[in-house]
């Protein structure tokens, strides 16, 4: 886990060094910095495997060149198949066979690769430049492109070259509480999006992006639900096992809900050793799933670290998400799951976590929504939309604006995309003209669960989760691997028919009855908390005087397309108590700090 930088602008090596130690934290075992022809690698090492200084990045071979960050997980099954073939390796490590694998099938190697990652490699025969980013953007890519200039990063930060606010991508934003790929913040840097590379050819100066994976239409594998079990429980079972490849100490993030349980069990049996698990605990019982963590652990033998949050250690982690988040990103599980980062810090240089299953195995409580109003939008719109104006004379008026957004959508489409961009828009003007990038959801299943799990994939999980854990992990220098996230399980979970993940209410059923084979089903089937702070309270309360200085009108006018009326009456609404427009205040302010931390915006005494 590192971080990458390459670039052809003539920048002197003391610039190169001090954009990487914006990003320190990604690497800070090695810095390394070279220059090759015309250009300058950059990479900044977190040793996992071969701790030796012969792994070191920006590595050669022959004629090529490259920076990489992530883990190949198969790499001694590809460093086989390369020695078959004459080649020869001098490190341990998944960095040479993903050199030595290009050398010998170019772009070809890409599909062997089980991984995450996102690396550049440069031919100096050829004059090009050869990019790729993993299946589901686990690893992050930035590039910047101008007039054959260019500069590629694993962050924002350290690209300089263009400081202009893309005020669409700020719409975007405020709708989905991230900037997705392919966008950024700025107008003229992008993100290389999942299961694509980039290839840059410096003769012409031009650069092309192809397409090597995605989710493809729907096909049921016609399994039995005992053999769909079995299949996944060993597909499961060598995901683990290939994450546990490491030269560091590692552990596992341990919650009280079902996804890090059965990863924490799978772990625990495959280890030669106790493992070690980590947990967050909260004061607030609402939130707090620490006691159910605690059974998990003691059940399957776990060298168990269990941390009680106090709101004040929430509260200290906000200036460091301004910090190593780049972007506005305003899911507010990244502060725990900042904190949990540094407490792991302490322990183990690596962890397994559960990310993932809530998208493959419908999880998620958006999936009860799914089950609720398949039928209702089967209604024609025209009865729907009138049912909908009779709402308007029930008294609880603010009871039934979510029921009138949803009894008002016209088509099933929107109704998934609903969920992701939210009904109830921020925006003067809303034009999701983006969400093309997204509309494979509507091809690839009719079925409205399976159509709504794939969009949780290609858009929420690489924009939201997978930024939240990256950042949140490279913020203490801590590798999360994820085993969900295998994309031979991603594929086989679209092959299960829905009934076998979703019955009833009863979410992730396939993944519950796995777990039962590790964990007694009465201590596991406890109502999930989620992995949530007390958001809206703060706002009320705590951080009350910090919001209402943040959010002032000087800075609301600034916000381009923000219907500025409307979110100071929702502002006013939830400091008064009478709706939780916590979600939306919270994205405001945190664009708000962003426009400060990145000099957009300063605050005035009057402010």
């Amino acid at each position: 886990m590192c971080g990458i930088y390459l670039t052809n602008i003539p920048f002197e090596e003391e610039e190169v060094k001090t954009k990487l130690e914006s990003i320190q934290f990604r690497g800070p075992d090695h810095t390394g910095i070279k220059k090759v022809s015309d250009l300058i690698f950059g990479h900044l090492r977190l040793s996992i495997l071969d701790l030796d200084v012969r792994s070191h990045q920006p590595m050669q071979f022959e004629n090529l060149t490259i920076v990489f960050n992530g883990e190949i997980y198969n790499f001694s099954t590809i460093k086989a198949e390369l020695e078959a073939l004459g080649y020869l390796f001098t490190t341990t490590g998944d960095t040479e066979v993903l050199l030595k694998g290009y050398q010998e099938w170019g772009e070809g190697v890409v599909p062997k690769l089980n991984g995450m990652f996102a690396f550049a490699i440069y031919n100096s025969v050829t004059r090009k430049i050869f990019c790729s980013r993993d299946r589901l953007g686990i690893k992050p890519f930035y590039y910047f492109w101008k007039d054959g200039q260019f500069e590629i990063c694993s962050q924002l930060r350290p690209i300089s070259q263009n400081k202009k606010l893309n005020e669409e991508a700020i719409s975007m934003y405020l709708d989905c509480t991230y900037v997705p790929s392919p966008f950024t913040i700025y107008q003229e840097v992008h993100k290389l999006s999942p299961g694509n590379n980039l290839e840059i050819d410096l003769i012409t100066q031009k650069y092309t992006i192809k397409e090597y994976w995605n989710l493809k239409e729907v096909t049921d594998s016609g399994l039995s639900y005992e053999e769909a079990k079995l299949q996944l429980h060993e597909l499961l079972k060598d995901a683990v096992k290939i994450r546990l490849q490491s030269d560091v100490p590692f552990g596992t993030f341990l919650s009280g809900g079902i996804d890090s349980a059965l990863i924490s069990s799978i772990a625990a049996k495959v280890s030669e050793e106790p493992i070690k698990t980590f947990s967050i605990g909260f004061e607030d019982p609402k939130y707090d799933e620490s006691k159910i963590a605690a059974q998990f652990a003691k059940i399957i033998g776990s060298v168990h670290t269990e941390t009680i949050c106090k709101t004040e250690h929430i509260l200290e982690m906000i200036p460091k998400l301004v910090t190593v988040y780049d972007e506005p990103f305003a899911d507010s599980s990244a502060l725990p799951s900042l904190l949990l980062n540094k407490v792991t810090k302490h322990y183990v240089t690596m962890a397994l976590s559960g990310d993932g299953g809530d998208e493959s195995f419908l999880g998620y409580n958006h999936f009860d929504w799914v089950a609720k109003f398949k039928n209702l939008i089967k209604v024609p719109f025209w009865v729907r939309a009138g049912a909908s104006k009779l709402l308007v004379f029930n008294i609880l008026k603010s009871k039934t604006q979510p029921i009138k957004r949803i009894f008002n959508i016209k088509s099933k489409n929107d109704f998934i995309a609903g969920i992701f961009v939210g009904y109830n828009s921020l925006l003067k003007k809303r034009n999701l003209d983006w969400m093309k990038h997204y509309n494979g959801y509507t091809l690839w299943s009719k079925n409205l669960f399976q159509a709504t799990a794939d969009l949780n994939i290609k858009l929420w999980l690489e924009n939201d989760s997978n930024v939240k854990v990256d950042r949140a992990s490279m913020a203490y220098s801590v590798e999360v691997r994820s085993p969900f996230l295998d994309y031979r399980i991603i594929e086989f979970a679209r092959t299960l028919s829905v009934s076998y993940r979703y019955v009833s209410g009863r979410k992730k059923k396939i993944l519950r009855d796995i777990l039962k084979e590790y964990i007694p089903e009465e201590v596991f089937n406890q109502p999930k908390k989620g992995f949530a702070v007390p958001i809206g309270t703060w706002i009320r309360e705590e951080l009350r005087g910090e919001f209402i200085e943040n959010l002032s009108d000087d800075f609301l006018n600034q916000v381009p397309n923000l219907n500025v009326v409307k979110f100071k009456k929702m502002f006013q609404d939830h400091l008064e108590g009478k709706c939780d427009y916590s979600s939306y205040v919270w994205r405001v302010y945190v664009l708000s700090k962003w426009y400060q931390e990145f000099g957009f915006y300063k605050k005035t005494n009057a402010s």
